[in-house]
């Protein structure tokens, strides 16, 4: 159950990351700027952190074109989240309005492509879909009823 302490820290990574983003974004003036300083610490912590580890354990090796490849497009589908959620905050967008958005269509995005990828032996139960269209109105309720800064 461990994996559930690194679920939840990715949660509050990415749900600190709007914000944080979009106030980089404000006080550098530029999105160009602020996506600079995200390809920076990707680099730091996606580059450099798996390199010194990876050699320190002598598994610089074994690496096939499959699966690299794959790795390689998930990694250029964050950066391009990325960019989005940058301009998305550029042509006027705010985290409390954009993220919403994001964090309610991923997992919608997830499921139905990881059903299309790895179609499912049995129908899916019904209350699938009763999830989809609660996390579509959980999106709008939210984004309805948000405190106004």
């Amino acid at each position: 159950m461990i994996w559930i302490v690194f679920a939840l820290g990715a949660a509050i990574s990415w749900g600190l990351y709007g914000p944080v983003l979009h106030r980089g974004q404000v006080e550098l003036g530029s999105p160009l700027r602020a996506m600079l300083c995200v390809g920076i610490a990707y680099f730091l912590i996606g580059v450099m952190f798996p390199l010194i580890t990876l050699w320190s354990q002598g598994q610089l090796n074994g690496f096939n074109m499959k699966g690299s490849t794959f790795a390689t497009i998930g990694g250029a589908l964050g950066a391009l989240g990325a960019i989005c959620i940058i301009y998305a905050f550029r042509t006027g967008g705010l985290p409390t309005y954009v993220m919403p958005v994001v964090f309610a269509g991923a997992p919608i995005v997830n499921v139905l492509f990881s059903m299309l990828l790895h179609p499912p032996k049995t129908a899916p139960n019904p209350l699938l879909y009763l999830g989809i269209l609660m996390a579509s109105i959980g999106t709008g309720l939210v984004l309805y009823f948000k405190p106004q800064s």
